[in-house]
């Protein structure tokens, strides 16, 4: 089968390949990056000579930066500080909820013992 461009025929080009995706161990991602920071060394440099995208050694560069490295390097979660700082607001607003009904939980036992103490409660057979 052909193309037709700008009036000229064009064979078509199938392009098969058989590579897999390269997982990198996170000490290989620390070198490569700090490799990368070194003086006189660029980071397109350094990729090229380990088979790295640039695009992925800058990404890992900045996550190294942010200190997500290592989390990236084990296959955790990257959770985004917006998240993070949503997280902890809801634990905060659960821990005061709990605190208050901890604290209703013990007005009602105390209420409870002097209902008791005071012969008003009635407790049916």
């Amino acid at each position: 089968m052909s193309g037709h461009i700008s009036g000229r025929s064009t064979p078509e080009v199938e392009v098969l390949t058989t590579e897999r995706r390269r997982r990198w161990s996170l000490s290989e991602k620390q070198r490569m990056v700090e490799e990368s920071l070194q003086p006189g060394m660029s980071a397109s440099e350094v990729s090229r000579r380990n088979g790295v995208s640039p695009s992925l050694l800058f990404r890992w560069r900045k996550l190294a930066a942010a200190g997500a490295l290592k989390a990236v390097g084990a296959d955790g979660a990257v959770v985004p500080e917006t998240e993070l700082k949503a997280m902890n607001r809801k634990v905060r607003d659960l821990q005061r909820i709990l605190g208050k009904k901890t604290e209703e939980l013990e007005i009602l036992k105390e209420a409870l013992e002097i209902a008791r103490g005071n012969g008003w409660l009635v407790r049916s057979p």
